[in-house]
């Protein structure tokens, strides 16, 4: 299996095992920053969109409110449980003119290429060779088009991040990893560079503070389950997967944590 097979497979199958949860009210932060990456990307009544690793429609539904009846949006995603998500919220709502499909960011052979927009918020930065994923986007833009790209910013549920990892290195070493996937590009200089190698010359990047609050210590272990960390603290036995919440919670606790950190970079470039 190559590093982009793995990299597939683990992405599918922890985001297919975080849909139990995925949408729990505690995890805000997924509707807040895919609704903020459409309304900087401003698309017009009647624009065709595409959103890539679309997730539960988290950035997908607010394009389709957008661009209203006489548009069309597109989410693809790579976890089959998140899409049927995504189509119950979309009926509930209404919403005949968007679809989700599953699919391959690095292989998207869609007929209805090119689109006036692509979207992708919270995973490119899972892919190995980031370039060659914003390359894959850029192909679909139709010129005069726009790609926005959202990622994590530095300091990714911090201060309680550090204290999670902590505890998943005294019960697994194995699973401990001393940086996260975004921090590959987790500041507007290191997301303009990789654009720029992907073959995007321009793009407006701004860094936006964010946090997202913590009711209770237990709102942060579902905010874990329902993220990258999902297969994390899963694969401990029972025991040692306890030990880790525990540690996490009681932090918690015993600081009246209130809120972490959800710090977001937003990139927007247009296809002359």
């Amino acid at each position: 299996m190559t590093e982009l097979d793995d990299a597939r497979a683990r992405a599918r199958t922890t985001y297919n095992a975080a849909a139990d949860s995925f949408d729990d009210p505690a995890n805000t932060f997924w509707e807040r920053y895919g609704r903020a990456t459409i309304e900087r990307l401003a698309p017009r009544r009647g624009d065709r969109i595409l959103d890539v690793c679309c997730g539960s429609g988290a950035s997908a539904i607010p394009a389709a409110e957008t661009v209203g009846d006489g548009g069309r949006v597109i989410g693809v995603d790579l976890a089959e449980h998140l899409l049927a998500l995504a189509r119950r919220k979309a009926e509930a709502r209404g919403l005949r003119h968007v679809e989700f499909r599953a699919g391959d960011m690095l292989d998207l052979r869609l007929p209805e290429s090119p689109f006036d927009a692509v979207v992708c918020v919270f995973w490119v930065f899972f892919v190995p060779d980031i370039a060659a994923a914003v390359r894959a986007l850029w192909r679909e833009v139709a010129p005069g088009g726009a790609l926005a790209v959202t990622t994590w910013g530095p300091r990714f549920f911090e201060p309680v991040n550090t204290v999670f990892w902590d505890a998943v290195r005294e019960v697994r070493p194995d699973l401990y990893k001393g940086f996260n996937p975004w921090d590959r590009i987790c500041d507007p200089a290191s997301l303009a560079a990789v654009l720029r190698d992907g073959g995007v010359a321009t793009a407006e990047i701004v860094a936006v503070a964010g946090s997202h609050p913590i009711a209770t210590p237990e709102v942060f272990w579902t905010a874990v389950r329902v993220s990258g960390y999902r297969g994390t603290p899963d694969r401990p036995d029972g025991a040692g997967r306890e030990r880790v919440r525990a540690a996490t919670v009681d932090f918690i606790a015993r600081n009246r944590v209130r809120s972490v950190e959800t710090n977001v970079v937003y990139a927007l470039a247009r296809k002359p």
